[in-house]
């Protein structure tokens, strides 16, 4: 089968009851986008830059919206989820560049939502003004000013804010149609007027064709890419399209095709018979931007083109302000549930189950953005810039997914791979760079909003992001395939006792069919030579011996290293910066102070993430049922716990208890606050409801000890004094000294 060929692929997604939406509704929601809403509020910045030279602007901007439509054709078909690229990112990337991703696609069409609103608000103005004219008044100046506009703008924000809550489509389906309709009827009266028109009356108003050149051209495809942006938006909602396989590739070309097949004859339409005498497009467009189309159906129409033009607007503009306000709080409530935004905005509509805390927010954004922001022409121009970096970045994440193998597992496969997302990607990153030297404004508000975006995630989003994208790994190791990681632990094997138990942690915690384990074995040199093997080069032997047998009978193939060193602790540090293990596993029977001080000096040495086990002679964490984790402290290791935890419930964990204490005489108020608080906690580093435990006591380690009796494994955390600089402390040394269940302490990387 041909490579850019849907196959139809039947998955257990394509059958969900929450997917209500076929092809012909979510070619309708890119339609809806597309078409009109950015043709009539950027034409005039179009035909006053590149002149009638503008119809090639769109058509280059159409050239590429096609070729990343390619790439999300793909990209969505192998993830058929809610959240468009951010979702790809998710995927492919890290948690982190999603962030990104997603912070600056939001951005994107909360902008394009702005000037869809700010659109509909100066034509409805024009409207209101236009038939009080009709009725024989005149109508006051006011009328069409800023103020109205905004009145419009707001109440048009509230009404499809509303709309969306109750039907995750929008309710945009028959301003849709109208509008095409409508452009329909100006084609073809346009197309009369050219073959009517007087003979040498329409090359005087296309010459000069490009005024200012190639370069205008550019400058308007910079301006105005946001008009042919729209077919994004079907991936942001692909968990609720029916038949994703099928049905996403094809929505999103048609929508695009149907917008072409409007935009080109309509622009040359306007160049050609727009004007009146020899006046050139560009001249009008500079004198009245923003009602450049209407005026110019009135020269070839008389007032019914204007009126056409006028209703034409206003359908277009609120159609499209839907689609962007829909996309904008799919995006939103996506990241909310991974946490790169505050989970807040994962609130659904209590009977609708549609997004409601994700509405209300990109909502208010929009609306801020209107009174902040007077001159909305460089914040379209950033949303052009945000658009074009985050379709680059989609390119990427399709080329990284191909060539990691992902894509071949669903139905559709990008034509003359990797030609097109290299293609895509290097004219999108052009084109970005080009817009932001051309309009250093755009570059400055999409920095600024990266960097409130950035410094948000670091100091409030990262912590409880990272601890879900961790357990989402362990519970599913495909997803660090798809990332392209090979994680490597590195084990320490020293007791033949141990190494069985060691191997099988090791195993557990390591990726089937991705991850690496590195056994390594420290022989210190002979303090003389002989010929007859010293007793602990033959002790390292039996205890590789042991751990390589235990791996080899689960299945599992692990390396081995035997090196020589004088330094037992310092080697191992060495050898784990030498293959930049992702983590180290230790296995300890006992604690004395010495062997504390050389685990707290390794633990500030190495950059990877800590486990050292302390476990009776069989222990298996295959067979850990039920696991005790004591919660305290500012939560650093959050990360490395939620991906331990999500590993045994892949295993077969049953229970898991999140234990918390407080001093007596502490406030009720405050222990149902910390229930709810574990309750939370729970679901994000385990993914399901989590038993819950506050309790008040003076003797905390003594309440661990006695909870742990019943346990099969307690998870603690060591101290963080530092970035660099961890230690037991007496809390988490009395436990592991003094529990009885198997005790492991984790320590995450820096």
């Amino acid at each position: 089968m041909s490579a850019g060929i849907p196959r139809e692929v039947t998955t257990r997604a394509d059958d969900t009851p929450q997917r209500t939406i076929g092809l012909i509704g979510a070619t309708g929601v890119g339609v809806s986008a597309i078409v009109g809403g950015g043709i009539f509020v950027l034409a005039g910045v179009a035909f006053s830059t590149a002149g009638p030279g503008a119809v090639i602007a769109f058509l280059f901007n159409g050239i590429i919206a096609a070729l990343t439509a390619l790439t999300f054709a793909e990209m969505s078909t192998a993830f058929p989820e809610s959240g468009g690229a951010y979702s790809f990112a998710h995927r492919v990337l890290s948690v982190r560049a999603a962030f990104g991703v997603g912070w600056i696609l939001c951005f994107a069409y909360i902008v394009a939502a702005a000037l869809y609103a700010l659109g509909f608000g100066h034509y409805a103005g024009e409207a209101v003004r236009g038939l009080i004219e009709m009725v024989g008044y005149t109508p006051p100046d006011w009328l069409t000013g800023r103020s109205v506009a905004l009145l419009f703008a707001f109440l048009s924000l509230g009404v499809y804010a509303e709309a969306l809550t109750r039907n995750p489509k929008g309710s945009a389906e028959k301003a849709t149609v109208g509008k095409l309709a409508l452009f329909g009827v100006l084609i073809l009266a346009g197309l009369w007027a050219v073959l009517t028109a007087d003979e040498g009356t329409i090359g005087p108003r296309l010459d000069p064709f490009l005024p200012s050149g190639f370069s205008g051209i550019l400058v308007a495809m910079g301006f105005c890419f946001i008009a042919v942006q729209g077919f994004d938006l079907i991936p942001t909602i692909a968990g609720d399209i029916k038949s994703p396989v099928r049905n996403i590739p094809r929505a999103m070309l048609w929508a695009l095709g149907i917008a072409m097949v409007v935009y080109l004859p309509l622009l040359l339409i306007i160049s050609m018979v727009g004007t009146p005498g020899d006046v050139g497009i560009a001249t009008l467009a500079a004198a009245h931007p923003e009602t450049v189309m209407a005026l110019a159906a009135q020269q070839f129409m008389g007032p019914v083109g204007y009126w056409l033009v006028v209703v034409a607007a206003i359908l277009s503009t609120l159609s499209a302000l839907a689609a962007c306000l829909m996309a904008a709080s799919q995006v939103a409530y996506r990241m909310a549930t991974d946490r790169t935004l505050p989970r807040v905005l994962e609130k659904v509509h209590p009977d609708r189950k549609t997004p409601l805390a994700s509405t209300i927010f990109v909502t208010l954004v929009v609306v801020l953005l209107l009174i902040l922001m007077p001159d909305l022409s460089a914040v379209g121009a950033a949303g052009s810039l945000a658009f074009l970096a985050s379709f680059s970045l989609a390119h990427l994440t399709c080329y990284l997914a191909r060539t990691r193998g992902i894509a071949e597992q669903n139905g559709y496969l990008t034509p003359f791979f990797p030609v097109i997302p290299i293609l895509g990607g290097v004219i999108c990153i052009a084109l970005a760079v080009f817009q932001a030297v051309v309009v250093p404004s755009a570059g400055v508000i999409c920095l600024i909003w990266l960097s409130v975006g950035s410094i948000g995630y670091m100091f409030f989003f990262s912590h409880r992001a990272e601890s879900v994208d961790a357990q989402a790994e362990a519970r599913d190791p495909h997803l660090v395939k798809m990332r392209g990681r090979r994680p490597l632990v590195l084990v320490p094997i020293a007791n033949p006792a141990t190494a069985g138990q060691l191997m099988a942690l090791a195993s557990a915690v390591t990726p089937k069919k991705v991850g690496r384990v590195l056994l390594l074995s420290v022989v210190r040199p002979p303090e003389r030579p002989s010929e007859e093997p010293p007793t602990h080069l033959i002790a390292a032997q039996e205890s590789l011996s042991a751990a390589m047998t235990r791996a080899l009978g689960q299945g599992e193939a692990p390396q081995a290293l035997m090196t020589v060193s004088t330094e037992p602790w310092p080697e191992i540090a060495r050898v784990a910066e030498l293959h930049q293990c992702e983590s180290l596993l230790l296995g300890l029977s006992r604690f004395p102070r010495q062997t504390q001080d050389r685990i707290e000096s390794l633990l500030g040495q190495v950059d990877c993430d800590v486990l050292v086990l302390r476990a009776a002679p069989g222990w298996n964490p295959r067979r850990c049922r039920r696991v005790l984790v004591p919660i305290g402290g500012r939560g650093w290791h959050d990360a490395l716990r939620a991906r331990l935890l999500g590993t045994l419930a892949r295993m077969g964990m049953e229970e898991c208890i999140f234990f918390q204490s407080f001093p007596p005489g502490t406030p009720e108020d405050r222990l149902v606050s910390a229930r709810k608080h574990l309750r939370h906690l729970g679901r994000e580093k385990v993914g399901r409801q989590v038993q819950v435990e506050v309790v008040t006591t003076e003797d905390v380690p003594g309440a661990i000890i006695e909870r742990a009796a019943s346990c099969d494994l307690l998870l603690l955390g060591l101290r963080r004094l530092g970035r660099r600089k961890k230690d037991f402390g007496p809390f988490a040394l009395r436990l592991a000294e003094e529990a009885e269940t198997a005790t492991l302490l984790i320590s995450r990387r820096g």
